[in-house]
């Protein structure tokens, strides 16, 4: 097992001096996702909701441990997104527990199975929330919060840029997605679809898996991979009055460019979605 969290630039460089840092040991959240996911809906739906429910300051300076029988059929790179964005309610770090899912997807980077400690049954967590993922439609988290979750405005709404990219939306799972919602279509006039793949691994297998050419044909941008406009320095940064579908994690004010550039924050299905039509929408739409 490994424990993740993010820290600032002055805790790093006292990690760069002594090699260590203080934390307090975190009291657990639970976070129960059961029944079977709507077409359409990917865990960047599940815990855009999750955050628009339960707010930003959740679970701050705790551990979210997600369980479930949702989060037991999830690939792990769904997983991922899950744990990514559960900073965004305030987290100190997050954890799933590792079956056989996790087991074949480290086995693919000659990581070998071993013994990894588990939550004890009879753990006494200090919050336990469920929820029932067949009632989640596509969520987005409209400009300026992550916690100002809705579903998709019925409303027009314009896009004049889509991005997939990031940790929590660039990864071989997403740029498939992506590639299946716009295989022998095109990107919708006046829309800029960028997309920036995780890693170069990632970039390699969709390329092998052919999603970069579905994806080129229909009209998108690809970028080498990295972080993007998503910290707001390049490949795609917005102008003032632009609007723009992420499937990053952070739409503060300014993040990606402009202060006046409205984010909103989506799932894979959705950017593609949105792409295709130019206007902010769901898969399921169309």
């Amino acid at each position: 097992g490994a424990f993740g969290t993010g820290v600032g630039a002055t805790d790093m460089a006292v990690i760069l001096i002594t090699g260590k840092l203080w934390f307090k040991v975190p009291s657990v959240m639970k976070v129960v996702l059961n029944g079977d996911l709507n077409d359409c809906v990917m865990a960047k739906d599940l815990i855009l909701h999750v955050i628009g429910d339960l707010k930003q300051d959740a679970a701050i300076y705790k551990a979210v441990e997600f369980a479930g029988e949702a989060v037991r059929k999830m690939p792990q790179e769904e997983r991922m997104v899950l744990c990514n964005m559960a900073v965004e309610m305030g987290a100190k770090t997050a954890y799933i527990a590792p079956d056989e899912i996790t087991h074949e997807y480290l086995a693919r980077y000659g990581w070998e199975k071993g013994e990894v400690p588990v939550t004890d049954e009879d753990y006494d967590y200090e919050t336990v929330v469920e929820y029932d993922v067949s009632k989640i439609t596509p969520r987005v988290a409209l400009p300026g919060s992550v916690d100002n979750v809705s579903s998709i405005p019925g409303e027009e709404i314009r896009i004049d840029q889509v991005f997939l990219g990031t940790c929590t939306g660039g990864r071989l799972n997403d740029i498939r997605v992506a590639a299946e919602i716009l295989k022998g279509k095109r990107v919708a006039p006046g829309t800029r679809f960028v997309i920036i793949p995780a890693s170069r691994l990632v970039f390699q297998d969709a390329m092998k898996a052919g999603y970069i050419e579905t994806l080129v044909d229909a009209g998108a941008v690809l970028s080498t991979p990295g972080c993007g406009p998503c910290l707001g320095a390049h490949e795609g940064i917005l102008a003032s009055g632009e609007r723009c579908v992420s499937t990053s994690s952070r739409n503060f004010p300014g993040r990606m460019g402009s202060t006046d550039a409205q984010v909103y924050i989506a799932s894979p299905a959705t950017a593609a979605a949105t792409a295709l039509k130019g206007r902010l929408c769901g898969a399921d739409s169309l």
